[in-house]
């Protein structure tokens, strides 16, 4: 795994970029929030709402986010595992964590995988959802920066493969060619 120490290196001085704001009170609160929002708690409380708010048929997007969500998760526990990158904060004392991470490794960001990956689904149902969503998600991808939990491309790379499963999802019933 030397091409994720190398990049380690590269990135280390842009996660001190985005930790600095972490040391404000305020920022800290408030992506910490995002965070633990971004456990899948705003995930799954808008599952559950969906059909509420747009009618039975959205119980198939509510579904279709949930499969999405469970093909995410062994996938990036078996990509933390397989390439052991330490977190930011663990490798560099000088990044302030205020925020406990849910595993030990870093590679990639899971939150960003399935955020993306829920959003690329409800969108792309349902567009108008797309401010929320979307902003959210990339609050969520900012907060693991800030929080020093992650490297950019860990986060970069949760997206890909996010937005990838959500795409063989949407390309399996149809909704993309």
């Amino acid at each position: 795994m030397r091409l994720l120490q190398r990049m380690d290196d590269l990135e280390l001085a842009l996660c001190h970029v985005f930790n600095q704001f972490n040391r404000r009170a305020l920022v800290r609160c408030f992506f910490g929030a995002v965070s633990r929002l971004g456990d899948g708690v705003f995930w799954y409380v808008l599952m559950l709402m969906l059909p509420v708010l747009h009618g039975a048929g959205a119980l198939l997007v509510s579904a279709q986010m949930a499969l999405v969500g469970l093909l995410s998760l062994p996938l990036y526990r078996w990509l933390k595992h397989t390439t052991g990158r330490a977190r930011p904060c663990h490798r560099d004392r000088g990044l302030l964590r205020s925020t406990d991470p849910l595993d030990e490794f870093s590679f990639p960001s899971g939150h960003t995988m399935h955020a993306v990956g829920f959003s690329v689904v409800l969108v792309a149902w349902y567009p108008g959802w797309v401010w929320v969503a979307g902003g959210f998600t990339v609050l969520v991808a900012i907060s693991r920066l800030v929080l020093g939990l992650h490297y950019p491309s860990d986060v970069a790379i949760g997206a890909l493969l996010g937005a990838g499963l959500a795409g063989l999802g949407l390309w399996g019933v149809g909704l993309v060619i």
